[in-house]
């Protein structure tokens, strides 16, 4: 194993003395660093797109989406599968993420977890993985063995494959249909890929998550109009959300969530359409829960 060809375990030379610098000297020196990682994403913005169409087109017909990664990585892809079914009120099953070890790895680091191509491909049968579904390799390195093996087998049912490192010419990225690589340099610390690399990951899934959501019609405008009112902050949320989005009084919002059993979609449909639940459910469906579509059946005298 050469970690020398590796960009993310290469020496950097801008904090070479950083043991040796004042609190402030340190930290700007970890800030000038972290500025370079929106450019190395901004390199990649036509791969990011493609993943996201190819990823909600899976999704679209009945696929999943899975992250699959080792220690930073694979608790940032289970940070973002995690935060789907609150903000876009979908299935935990339709995002998901496997990390190396199991869930105990989330907590504190399983080692050798991560050399196990092996593992992976027990995870991912465990978890039903299909040739409909989507699988995402992270890894800063691009080199561990547990996501390659999970990405190859993913890659022989036919599933579609997105690999996400941050290292040049990453050995990963040669077994997905679609590579990512925002390459953010040595890191301040040699080879702790949880800070530039890790940053740069967490990004990209956002952007892949979140791109993916408004394709699925998650979105109205920039509302997030399937998030799940789970809990007092989030009540208030949905309400906020039915008054931005149909341009309601508060009282009229409240009394269309009540209606539409506390979905802001349909309650924002029910206002600004000025139809009943069920033909907004109705409305909703023939339009595969787009709502702007679905407003303009209702605007066009298309009968739910």
């Amino acid at each position: 194993m050469d970690l020398s060809r590796l960009t993310t375990e290469r020496r950097n030379p801008a904090s070479a003395h950083i043991d040796s610098c004042t609190t402030l000297e340190m930290v700007t020196i970890m800030q000038q660093e972290d500025s370079k990682i929106a450019s190395a994403i901004e390199k990649i913005l036509p791969e990011i797109a493609r993943a996201i169409d190819a990823t909600s087109q899976r999704l679209e017909n009945g696929g999943r989406l899975f992250y699959l990664g080792a220690g930073t990585s694979g608790r940032l892809g289970i940070l973002d599968a995690s935060e789907c079914p609150p903000t876009y009120g979908t299935d935990p099953e339709l995002v998901q993420g496997l990390i190396a070890g199991g869930i105990p790895a989330i907590f504190r680091a399983q080692e050798g977890a991560e050399d196990n191509p092996g593992l992976a491909v027990h995870d991912l049968k465990e978890h039903g993985f299909s040739a409909k579904d989507v699988l995402v390799g992270i890894a800063a390195s691009g080199r561990t063995p547990y996501v390659i093996g999970g990405l190859k087998y993913a890659r022989e049912l036919g599933a579609l494959t997105i690999a996400l490192a941050c290292s040049e010419h990453a050995e990963i990225a040669a077994l997905a249909d679609i590579a990512l690589t925002p390459v953010t340099g040595p890191e301040v610390v040699t080879g702790s890929t949880r800070m530039k690399a890790g940053t740069a990951q967490k990004l990209v899934l956002n952007m892949l998550s979140t791109g993916t959501m408004i394709k699925l019609g998650k979105v109205y405008g920039n509302l997030m109009v399937d998030v799940k009112a789970s809990n007092k902050k989030l009540e208030e949320r949905a309400i906020r959300i039915v008054m931005e989005g149909s341009g309601c009084e508060r009282t009229e919002a409240e009394k269309a969530l009540k209606g539409a059993d506390g979905h802001a979609k349909l309650a924002i449909l029910m206002v600004v359409a000025d139809v009943s639940a069920s033909e907004g459910k109705a409305l909703l469906e023939r339009t595969s829960g787009h709502l702007a579509a679905a407003i303009r059946l209702a605007a066009g005298g298309v009968k739910a």
